[in-house]
C-alpha cells in the first residue's frame, strides 16, 4: 500500500486504505472503514467505520461518510453499510448515512458530484452519474436513478422516487414520485415536459426521443403505453411505472399552463 498521508490525520487500526490514497490534515478514517485506489481524504474530512467505497472517491474537507442515521429508533450497534462506487465527488459539509436495517446499505454509484451541504439520509439509493446542487437534503429511503440532476435547495421526503435522467427544479420540494426523462418544479411540484437537453446530451435522440415524447403526453391525459414502439428506455419507463409506489406520482401541469422558470 502506497499513501500520503498527513501527520496530523487519524487513521484507525483496521481502516483499509487501497493504493496512491491522499489523506489530508486532521482527517480521520475509523477502524472497519474499505477504501479503494486513488482516492482522496480532504482536511478534517471523517470516513466512518461502517464505509466502503470504490477508486478514485474525492471527499472534499469537512464531509463526513457513513455517520449514524438519524432514526431516534436506531441502535448504534446495528451492522449495517454505506456502500459507495467509484469517482464520486464529495463537496465541503457533505454528509451521508448509513442504513437503518441490519445488513443493507445506504448505496451511492459512481461518477456524481455532491455540492456543498447537500445530503444522503439512511437507506437511500442514488445511481450513476447523479448531480446534487447546494443544500440538496432527501430524507430515508428515497431512490433517485441515474443521471438525475437535483438543484439547489431541493427537499425530498422519505420514501420517494425519482427517476432516471430527470430534472429537479431549484428549491423544489418533493412529497411524491418524480417520473424518469422529465422535468418537475413549481409549488406544488409538476412535471411539465422532458428533459430535452439532458436526452440530447445523452444521446437519446430520433425515434427514441419521439416514442419518449409520445409517451409523455400519453401519461399527462392519463392514458396507458401499450401502442408505442419498443425500446430500451421505454422498457425502463415502463417497469419504473409498474413498481409499486409508497408516496404515489407527482400530477403535470395544465397544457395551458406557464412552466416554472
Amino acid at each position: 500500500m502506497t499513501a500520503a498521508i498527513h501527520p496530523s490525520a487519524y487513521i484507525a487500526p483496521g481502516a483499509l486504505l487501497g493504493d496512491n490514497v491522499t489523506v489530508g490534515p486532521f482527517a480521520v478514517i475509523e477502524s472497519g472503514a474499505r477504501m479503494g485506489n486513488d482516492c482522496i481524504i480532504g482536511a478534517h474530512a471523517v470516513v466512518h467505520g461502517h464505509v466502503r467505497m470504490g477508486d478514485a472517491n474525492i471527499l472534499h474537507p469537512h464531509a463526513v461518510l457513513g455517520g449514524l442515521p438519524q432514526d431516534l429508533g436506531f441502535k448504534a450497534e446495528t451492522e449495517s453499510w454505506l456502500a459507495i462506487g467509484d469517482g464520486n465527488v464529495f463537496r465541503e459539509g457533505f454528509t451521508a448515512h448509513r442504513a437503518t436495517r441490519a445488513g443493507e446499505a445506504t448505496r451511492i454509484g459512481s461518477g456524481c458530484y455532491f455540492m456543498n451541504n447537500s445530503h444522503v439520509a439512511h437507506d437511500c439509493s442514488i445511481g450513476d452519474k447523479t448531480i446534487f446542487a447546494n443544500n440538496v437534503a432527501i430524507g430515508g429511503f428515497v431512490e433517485i436513478g441515474s443521471n438525475v440532476f437535483m438543484g439547489g435547495a431541493v427537499v425530498v421526503h422519505q420514501f420517494c422516487r425519482i427517476g432516471a435522467y430527470a430534472i429537479v427544479q431549484g428549491t423544489t420540494g418533493i412529497n411524491m414520485d418524480v417520473i424518469p426523462f422529465t422535468l418537475i418544479g413549481g409549488r406544488p411540484a409538476k412535471h411539465y415536459r422532458l428533459n430535452t437537453l439532458g436526452l440530447r446530451r445523452a444521446g437519446i435522440q430520433g425515434d427514441d426521443y419521439k416514442t419518449l415524447s409520445d409517451a409523455f403526453r400519453l401519461l399527462r391525459k392519463k392514458q396507458n403505453l401499450d401502442g408505442l414502439a419498443s425500446n430500451p428506455h421505454l422498457d425502463y419507463l415502463k417497469q419504473w411505472l409498474a413498481t409499486d409506489s409508497k408516496r404515489g406520482t407527482h400530477g403535470f401541469m395544465t397544457l395551458s399552463g406557464k412552466a416554472p422558470d
